[in-house]
C-alpha cells in the first residue's frame, strides 16, 4: 500500500503546462507531471502539484 497522498483526477484533467499550454502526464511513482512539449517535469509535493516553472525539473532526450 502506497502512502504517497493520491492527486485528485478531475484536477489532473484540467491542469497543463504553463509553458506549452499543453497536456501532461502523471507519472505516480516520481510524483511528477510531464510535459512532453517543454521536456519538463512537475513536482507534486503532498500531494499537491507545484506548477511552477522554476521548479520544473529539465527532462533529458
Amino acid at each position: 500500500m502506497s502512502t504517497q497522498p493520491r492527486v485528485d483526477r478531475k484536477l489532473l484533467e484540467i491542469l497543463v503546462c504553463p509553458e506549452t499550454k499543453g497536456p501532461l502526464e502523471y507519472d505516480a511513482e516520481n510524483q511528477e507531471l510531464i510535459s512532453r512539449q517543454a521536456k519538463l517535469a512537475y513536482p507534486i509535493r503532498e500531494g499537491i502539484p507545484v506548477m511552477l516553472t522554476d521548479e520544473a525539473r529539465v527532462l533529458e532526450d
